[in-house]
């Protein structure tokens, strides 16, 4: 008996002295060590030191090449590359202050490069719908993209952020898993025209969230609708001068366990009060391309949302592992917008492999119809014009639905970085039928510094 109790407090004695190595490997994972959460290590255990008083510095990077292999509008094959860096610090004001339940973002991004799919894939004239490279876009520059302070109020109800930041961030939320634009992020964004910027463009903005039960919340939202921060230079810019009017968005997030499995659903609908022009009437409803008269404009914008996002199988009772679905669907006012309607599908299955318990495999497939309307507006124009050659540079392209689709293959290679080929088709460049269809080679790379 008295040799078990001996064995058994060796036992516990090795356990802890195991247990603690563990935690100190695990504090002082150096640079480029693949079990490390970051590229550049935990900086001798001071970087989980500074998060637990409250500091988490966040640095990332996001690279995307686009190639184009065959179709599209130009097919002299040739290939596009386009990265962001992203720079920032997470603050958790309790541990730092002592301000219960609460907290603060700071953020700034830098885009760069090239995009494969503005006079390559789409006739530039009309351009494409979405992107075969996602993080193009809004200008080569640095941007102040977050900067807010948030709270919780009524022992977590009840969830105030303001501060300047986008929509995307809290409303019509979606994970960035692909290449292609049409899969990635916050869709409203890339569709209601010019009122709804999303990353890296902030606005001075206001959220609410109360958490009606644990798996049900109800938030709105205001966000500053000033079409100057997109512009070249305008990165930092907090004034309010070249304000239009107000985003007002309000959404229904239900996140339940279906078979002890996560998903998550999103509903929800927003409102522009910015003048908006039609897409086709003018000041007397009749057409304006055939008047010459101006467009008419209207006192406000709107549309909604419905977001899906369902884990359905793990993988041999490992829930980090197994196939999810997820679905996108945005519908916008068709008097003031050119895209009316989106819909997309898509795959994902995590840990396919024993070998590569942590990659995954995606496939995706998305439609982007152009308003009736716009394409009306185009023939007329033509019309007008006496052109009827699409070969003609003043030719103005009939755009209806594009289709987009793509797979791809997640490579897990170490805990901070994943690289991503994938293979993209695009239907119908920018709804236009006389673009070829495109097939485009991609390769994503996504590291955390």
């Amino acid at each position: 008996m008295k040799m078990k109790h001996t064995n058994t407090r060796l036992l516990c004695q090795v356990s802890a002295v195991a247990a603690l190595l563990m935690s100190a490997n695990a504090m002082a994972d150096d640079a480029f060590s693949a079990n490390s959460k970051w590229m550049t290590g935990d900086w001798g255990g001071e970087r989980t030191k500074l998060i637990e008083q409250g500091i988490d510095i966040k640095a990332d990077y996001v690279g995307e090449m686009g190639a184009n292999l065959h179709g599209g509008y130009n097919d002299d094959k040739t290939g596009r590359y386009s990265d962001q860096f992203g720079l920032g610090v997470a603050l958790d004001l309790q541990k730092l202050w002592g301000w219960d339940n609460t907290q603060a973002k700071i953020q700034l991004t830098n885009r760069n490069g090239q995009n494969i799919s503005n006079d390559r894939v789409g006739d530039p004239r009309a351009g494409t719908l979405s992107s075969s490279q996602e993080v193009y876009g809004r200008g080569h520059m640095v941007r102040l993209t977050q900067l807010w302070i948030q709270h919780q109020f009524l022992d977590g109800k009840l969830d105030v952020k303001a501060g300047y930041f986008g929509e995307g961030e809290d409303f019509n939320t979606f994970p960035c898993e692909f290449q292609n634009l049409a899969f990635c992020g916050s869709q409203v964004g890339n569709w209601a025209t010019n009122i709804w910027y999303n990353w890296p463009v902030m606005q001075a903005a206001l959220r609410v969230k109360y958490n009606i039960t644990p798996e049900f919340y109800a938030q709105i939202g205001a966000y500053n609708q000033n079409p100057s921060q997109t512009e070249h230079g305008n990165g930092f810019k907090l004034s309010g001068s070249g304000t239009k009017g107000t985003v007002i968005p309000v959404e229904l997030v239900w996140s339940p366990k279906v078979n002890n499995l996560p998903g998550e659903y999103r509903v929800g609908y927003y409102k522009s009060t910015a003048p908006a022009s039609d897409v086709r009437e003018d000041v007397n409803g009749n057409d304006a391309a055939t008047t010459g008269d101006a467009y008419r404009t209207h006192s406000s914008k709107h549309g909604y949302w419905f977001v899906a996002q369902q884990q359905l199988t793990s993988h041999n009772g490992d829930a980090s592992r197994g196939l999810n679905i997820a679905a996108n669907a945005t519908f916008h006012d068709k008097d003031t917008n050119i895209v009316d309607n989106y819909q997309s599908l898509m795959f994902v299955y995590k840990g396919p492999f024993d070998a590569r318990p942590k990659d995954d495999v995606g496939i995706g497939f998305a439609r982007i119809h152009v308003n009736d309307d716009v394409k009306k507006n185009a023939e007329l124009i033509n019309a007008d014009n006496g052109i009827s050659d699409y070969n003609n540079p003043l030719y103005a392209p009939l755009r209806s639905t594009e289709y987009n689709y793509e797979i791809n293959y997640g490579f897990h290679v170490t805990n901070w970085l994943t690289v991503r080929p994938n293979l993209q088709y695009i239907t119908h460049p920018g709804g236009v039928d006389q673009v070829d269809n495109a097939l485009v080679a991609g390769l994503k790379i996504q590291s955390v510094f």
